[in-house]
């Protein structure tokens, strides 16, 4: 069994332009929490995945303080922002190899439209995602209506 983890960017500035948007303080927190319970999951043996983000400023500072936290390398996806195509994100991970779990640190309405497609099989069946917020599913392949969605946190879940 395959586990991915999807995550959204803790809340962040509004401005332009968008992929130059950066964490609010408040954003920080939410995501130093949420690294924080991912690390302490990891210490009862839960395996560290492998790290990518969406190149934009937001997704790029809640990956590095999820990185730090775990102890992971971090990698950038060019085609993991806001409006790209869940499909194609599905493509991707049919070709990544089995083993760790890969963790993917985006944007609504991706993230939300990537689980809808790969739980529900239609991307617009997707879920909202507060920020910070974590989809983890799992799934024996990436395609659409095959994973099976095995918990869903957000940080005001951990207070």
């Amino acid at each position: 069994m395959n586990n991915l983890l999807i995550m959204r960017h803790g809340e962040a500035v509004p401005g332009f332009p968008d992929n130059q948007r950066l964490l609010t303080t408040r954003g920080e927190r939410e995501v130093a929490a949420m690294a924080r319970w991912l690390a302490a999951r990891m210490e009862k043996g839960e395996a560290r995945p492998i790290l990518y983000a969406s190149p934009y400023a937001r997704a790029q500072q809640t990956a590095e303080l999820v990185a730090k936290t775990l102890g992971c390398s971090l990698e950038t996806l060019e085609f993991i922002t806001p409006e790209d195509d869940p499909a194609a994100v599905a493509e991707w991970l049919l070709t990544q190899p089995e083993g760790a779990p890969i963790m993917l640190v985006s944007h609504m309405p991706l993230v939300g439209n990537l689980t809808g497609l790969l739980v529900e099989g239609r991307p617009e069946q997707g879920i909202g995602f507060a920020t910070a917020a974590i989809a983890e599913l799992e799934a024996d392949i990436w395609a659409a209506g095959c994973a099976r969605l095995k918990r869903f946190t957000q940080p005001s879940q951990l207070v």
